[in-house]
């Protein structure tokens, strides 16, 4: 690896916080249906039953704090919120669908390790 890619790599440096802030498990589900389209709160609840209020709150305010989710006004009556994804949000839809690939296609090499490993521990 070159000393650039390392640098790149620093994960005691601010891009811990990022991924740690867009990759986790509801960032990853609510990045997936908003690159699909715009969506209300209660809509993204309804889609992520798992998910309580509390934390698709946190995750959203975090998102929008990261310039990834935008959250807009609608004027209707009554009046609505509805979240969508931004031109910068966009850009991690391809190393986002990259990693759940290499997920997919390695999963089973990972469960094999994980007993090996258990099996070991035991």
């Amino acid at each position: 690896m070159t000393e650039t890619a390392h640098a790149q790599l620093d994960l005691t440096a601010p891009h811990r916080e990022l991924l740690g802030q867009v990759l986790d498990t509801w960032s990853l589900q609510v990045l997936e249906l908003l690159c699909e389209r715009p969506l209300r709160f209660s809509e993204l609840r309804r889609a992520i039953p798992a998910v309580t209020g509390k934390s698709l709150t946190t995750t959203l305010r975090r998102l929008e704090r990261n310039g990834i989710v935008e959250r807009l006004v609608v004027r209707t009556r009554p009046v609505a919120v509805e979240y969508r994804i931004t031109p910068l949000g966009k850009t991690l839809r391809e190393p986002v669908d990259a990693l759940l690939a290499w997920c997919t296609a390695h999963l089973p090499e990972v469960e094999n390790a994980r007993d090996r490993f258990d099996d070991a521990s035991d």
